[in-house]
């Protein structure tokens, strides 16, 4: 197969940032996908329905000229989210979701939430009212391994939440494990979730080939070859539960290569083209568009896409850096030669 088109995709999971710095990346995800569900751990975090609003605007005047793109907005749960701010997002009909960040789990995320007990009237408003709970499924506790937090976070949280509110929808975000794909598949089918393309093509191992590559970092981590492995079952079976989501995170050069550099992968600008590569690895390219371009928009009661968008197998070699505001920005395997382009 020398090339493949698709229904146009959609991205179910993308940081853009702000200002000048969102607006050198939000064309490249517009190249490629329809809509994009934008999460919100700006600084400060996005928390209110006209703070949301207003982000979707500054996205909207930041696009490139003609594009065709729509900006799916989100709000940073709090231990301190009113149920009436689930009822004013949902009511705006800009509003896709509500992101659970652990406090302190990743970028931004010192104001999450500190105790799910104090959101229960929240979460029964989004219950009631069908508003989706985007969770990034880490424990924050120092004494649990890093690679074993997404699983401790299972045990702890999200069945729980699952068992207590079976009405919420609930997407768990970026997994990395054969547990969470597990706990997927055995939940009922509120229980969605999305699948990076880091994490489909790379084991751990891939921090450390040749040394430290801190564009490799991103969390929740790279796991066991064998999660990877089951990571890829799940995505290429055809599954509804399971759909793309990016996580694509720009950082720029300078706060990813310093002493202590944050987590975060920038895929953007070839990540339809990774998908293809670990599809076509596994022999499945003809799972790539369900799994790109139906199964989200499905879980969101949302319409498919009607455009269409076509790879070709000819090779691409990624840019070595990429301006981003007044930084400069290093997308995800630089300098790499991929087979596939759109």
């Amino acid at each position: 197969m020398d090339s493949l088109t698709i229904t146009r995709p959609d991205d179910w999971h993308l940081h853009l940032r702000d200002d000048a710095e969102m607006a050198d990346v939000v064309g490249y995800t517009g190249a490629q996908f329809s809509r994009a569900m934008v999460m919100p751990n700006l600084a400060p975090p996005v928390t209110t329905t006209q703070s949301a609003l207003a982000y979707r605007k500054r996205i909207i005047d930041a696009l490139p000229e003609g594009a065709d793109f729509q900006p799916l907005m989100t709000l940073y749960l709090t231990d301190n989210t009113p149920p009436e701010e689930i009822v004013a997002a949902k009511n705006s009909g800009q509003v896709y979701g509500i992101k659970l960040y652990p406090a302190g789990v990743t970028t931004n995320s010192d104001a999450g939430v500190t105790d799910l007990d104090r959101c229960t009237e929240t979460l029964e408003k989004m219950a009631e009212t069908g508003l989706p709970l985007q969770v990034h499924g880490e424990v924050t506790d120092p004494d649990i391994d890093i690679f074993d937090r997404e699983a401790v976070f299972i045990d702890r949280v999200l069945a729980p939440l699952h068992e207590k509110l079976p009405a919420l929808k609930i997407i768990f975000e970026h997994v990395t494990t054969t547990r969470a794909v597990e706990f997927v598949n055995n939940a009922s089918q509120n229980i969605a979730a999305t699948i990076t393309p880091q994490h489909l093509l790379y084991n751990r191992n891939a921090l450390f080939n040749g040394g430290l590559r801190p564009h490799y970092y991103c969390l929740p981590i790279l796991k066991l070859e064998s999660d990877r492995q089951t990571l890829v079952r799940a995505a290429t079976s055809g599954a509804s539960k399971y759909f793309l989501g990016t996580d694509s995170a720009p950082h720029s050069r300078l706060v990813k290569e310093k002493s202590c550099g944050c987590a975060g992968i920038f895929s953007a600008p070839a990540a339809l083209e990774m998908y293809a590569e670990a599809f076509d690895r596994a022999g499945k390219l003809d799972k790539l568009e369900y799994f790109a371009s139906h199964a989200g928009p499905d879980f969101y009661d949302l319409p498919r896409n009607t455009g269409t968008i076509t790879l070709y197998r000819n090779a691409q070699t990624l840019a070595e850096d990429l301006p981003f505001g007044d930084q400069r920005i290093v997308p995800f395997r630089a300098g790499e030669t991929l087979n596939w382009s759109t």
